[in-house]
């Protein structure tokens, strides 16, 4: 039996399922709950919940600035954390092809846990699963997040009102320019990382000067332009950019020029779009400029009456162009 390998039998149930689940995932993530290994996690609370799922299917699994396993924690808590809740749980669940390096997945398992340690998380319940070789594309991971919000908070994307200022949190565009370099083997003057970072610290010191912040989203899947839109869509009205004062690094401006890309539609992982009250967005930058994860922060327009559920964007040259909602798929399985 080759042990260096992921095989069937870690998914039987049997002696070798055991031996993944206590040597390898609850000996890195041990937690009084998890280490329980009950059917369920059993948790005391009160108050308003926030609770998410999502599934992570990134392929390459391994990327410059992280994996799919740190992409699994850092995604499900910045789910939670634009609703302003507190994260404190996550479940997860594995689905591995036979065949995988053990290696391989004790690297995914550290940055796991690294990424729960560095957002006060613990990944108190979850599952693995293993299907022949050629059934998963190596793994995909699924996670479900429990957060609490605190009292007096209402945050959501039906929340924009008219005046209010756009923030967003650093550049755009760079997770997903990761991804395609690392995938079609494409080298740039300057490496592009992926921003892939859990945001529930910079979230924390934003609602501490603000806590009357209207909408905060994560602009994953079709990057800021298609993000806006929805927002734009919720709340009935209008939103306006300017080109010029949005953040875009100069190699992934380059990068999405030579591909043919509008970095605005391109995917991020450790970015937030914030709308709040026009009067209140200095203090909230001066916060965010504060943060490592939101030195780059930038007000890039504001919420308008006119064209609600449309986005506009101002050019350097003076011209406003709509910006619609992306159509079709850009880069697939970029998370």
């Amino acid at each position: 039996m080759d042990k260096t390998k992921i095989l069937l039998a870690h998914g039987s149930g049997g002696r070798l399922t055991h031996d993944l689940i206590t040597k390898h995932l609850v000996q890195s993530l041990s937690n009084p709950l998890l280490n329980k290994l009950d059917d369920a996690a059993v948790f005391e609370s009160k108050g308003k919940t926030a609770f998410t799922t999502d599934s992570y299917v990134v392929n390459p699994i391994f990327f410059p600035g992280g994996n799919i396993g740190k992409l699994a924690v850092c995604g499900t808590v910045n789910d939670l954390s634009v609703m302003g809740a507190i994260p404190k749980y996550l479940s997860l669940a594995f689905i591995i092809e036979e065949g995988l390096d053990i290696s391989a997945l004790e690297e995914i398992i550290k940055s796991i846990a690294a990424a729960a340690k560095e957002a006060g998380v613990e990944i108190v319940t979850g599952d693995t699963k293993v299907v022949n070789t050629g059934k998963a594309d190596k793994i995909f991971i699924n996670t479900a997040g429990v957060g609490f919000i605190p009292e007096g908070l209402d945050i959501s994307g039906a929340n924009a009102r008219p005046d209010d200022a756009v923030i967003v949190s650093g550049t755009m565009g760079d997770h997903g320019i990761a991804i395609m370099a690392q995938r079609e083997g494409l080298n740039f003057k300057t490496a592009v990382e992926s921003d892939c970072a859990p945001l529930n610290g910079l979230i924390t010191d934003m609602l501490k000067v603000c806590p009357r912040i209207h909408v905060m989203r994560d602009p994953t899947r079709g990057g800021l332009a298609t993000t806006l839109n929805e927002i734009a869509g919720q709340s009935q009205v209008g939103i306006e950019l300017n080109e010029e004062s949005i953040p875009v690094k100069p190699a992934v401006g380059g990068a999405c020029e030579a591909l043919g890309l509008d970095p605005l539609y391109v995917a991020n992982e450790g970015k937030i779009i914030a709308i709040m009250p026009e009067k209140d967005a200095p203090a909230v930058l001066s916060a965010m400029k504060a943060h490592p994860y939101g030195k780059d922060s930038a007000i890039i327009g504001r919420v308008i009456s006119p064209n609600p559920g449309r986005v506009s964007i101002r050019t350097p040259l003076g011209a406003l162009r709509i910006l619609d909602m992306q159509s079709g798929e850009l880069l697939p399985r970029i998370c």
